[in-house]
């Protein structure tokens, strides 16, 4: 599949997104896309059309009913930003 992303690697069109792509760009980043890493990329996408934002890493750890420690052990660098490349969104706020 062939994704348009922009220099770092986040897709040009949240409307090319899909779960494949998803899991292609988490393989891009040398990662897996598990049920849970997918129930967290489609809550955010879900908040996000909701919101239109991004949501904070905390405000989404509590709506997701979990420790923002746990979202770090899944993710093992930046949660937010890999769950908003991976799920087609923006790049989150604060963000460098």
């Amino acid at each position: 599949m062939n994704l348009n992303v922009d220099s770092e690697g986040f897709l040009v069109s949240r409307d090319d997104w899909t779960e494949e792509a998803a899991r292609q760009l988490a393989a891009q980043d040398e990662m897996q896309v598990s049920d849970e890493i997918m129930q967290y990329i489609c809550a955010a996408r879900k908040m996000y059309d909701e919101d239109g934002v991004v949501p904070p890493i905390r405000k989404f750890a509590k709506a997701m009913k979990v420790d923002t420690k746990h979202l770090y052990d899944v993710f093992h660098k930046g949660p937010m930003k890999l769950i908003c490349k991976w799920g087609g969104l923006p790049k989150p706020t604060g963000c460098v």
